[in-house]
C-alpha cells in the first residue's frame, strides 16, 4: 500500500508511477513516469514568451517537493490540517513536479495528507468533482495566490470545497448502505437455497463491482454451471448487467452500485 510510506516526494512519485502504469492513457516513458520532471514545463500559450504560468526551472523542482514536505510535517507550525493541507496542494500545484499527471497526483496529495493525520479512516474524500465542476474558477485562485498573494480568497475557495464534498460524500454513503441493506433483504427472502452464495457475492461485489461467472464461480465456491445460474438470477433482478455483448469471456458489472457513485 502506498500509505505505507510517509506523505512525502517518494510517496508521490510511487503514486505518479502507479497512474501512469495502469489506467491514466497509454503507457508513455517519455512522460517519465515515477519522476521528477527534467524539462521545464509553462502553463497555457505555445511558449515560454507567452506562457500563462511558468513554473520553477526542473532544476529546482526536487528542492521546492523537499520544502512541500518539510512543510507537511513541520510541527512548529501551528495551523490546522485542513488550511495547511489547502497551502500544499497550492504549492504542489505550483512546483509542478511532473511532466504529466500533476492535477491528479494534487488532488489525491489532499486525500492521503488526510488519511495520515486520522482525519480519515478511509479515502472517501476527493476534491475531483468540485474542481472541475469550474475549472476556471479553480484557475483563477490559484492564479489570485500567485499574482497577488492573496492565499486567504485560495483557502476560502478550498475549504467551501472541503464542505460540499464532504456533505456529498455523507449522503452517497447513506444511500449506498441503504441500497445494501435494501438488496440483502431481497436476496434472503426471494433466493430460496441460492441466498447465501448470493449475499456472499453481493459483498464481493460492494468491494469491486465487476465480475465474471469464472469470478463467481472461485467466491462462492460454485461449480461454474452453479455460477453461472446464479448470475443469470442477479441480472434478472436488475443487479448486474453485462458489458461485452459477447457470448464467452463475459464481463458483468453492479448497476445499482456504479449508480450510487454516479459512475454512469
Amino acid at each position: 500500500m502506498l500509505l505505507a510510506l510517509p506523505i512525502s516526494s517518494r510517496l508521490l512519485r510511487q503514486t505518479h508511477l502507479t497512474l501512469l502504469s495502469s489506467g491514466r492513457g497509454e503507457y508513455n516513458e517519455h512522460k517519465q513516469p515515477g519522476e521528477l520532471r527534467r524539462s521545464q514545463k509553462w502553463i497555457g500559450g505555445n511558449s515560454l514568451a507567452d506562457a500563462a504560468f511558468i513554473p520553477p526551472h526542473d532544476k529546482l523542482v526536487a528542492e521546492r517537493m523537499g520544502d512541500l514536505e518539510n512543510f507537511l510535517h513541520n510541527d512548529d507550525i501551528h495551523v490546522p490540517a485542513l488550511i495547511r493541507i489547502g497551502m500544499a496542494h497550492y504549492q504542489f500545484r505550483t512546483i509542478h513536479p511532473f511532466l504529466d499527471g500533476n492535477g491528479c497526483i494534487g488532488r489525491l496529495l489532499i486525500t492521503l495528507y488526510l488519511v495520515s493525520e486520522g482525519i480519515l479512516n478511509q479515502p472517501l474524500l476527493y476534491l475531483s468533482a468540485y474542481f472541475e465542476k469550474n475549472k476556471n474558477l479553480y484557475y483563477d485562485n490559484l492564479t489570485l495566490v500567485r499574482q497577488k498573494s492573496d492565499l486567504v480568497q485560495w483557502l476560502k475557495y478550498f475549504l467551501v470545497g472541503i464542505e460540499q464534498t464532504a456533505a456529498q460524500a455523507v449522503q452517497t454513503l447513506s444511500t449506498f448502505l441503504t441500497l445494501k441493506l435494501t438488496m440483502e433483504r431481497v436476496i434472503h427472502d426471494t433466493f430460496s437455497t441460492r441466498a447465501p452464495a448470493a449475499l456472499r457475492l453481493l459483498q464481493a461485489l460492494f468491494a469491486k463491482p465487476v465480475t465474471t461467472v469464472e469470478q463467481a464461480a472461485l467466491t462462492c465456491e460454485l461449480s461454474y454451471r452453479a455460477a453461472n445460474q446464479l448470475v443469470a438470477r442477479l441480472r434478472e433482478q436488475g443487479y448486474l448487467k453485462e458489458i461485452t455483448g459477447l457470448s464467452r469471456n463475459r464481463i458483468f458489472v453492479f448497476e445499482p452500485h456504479l449508480k450510487a457513485f454516479d459512475y454512469g
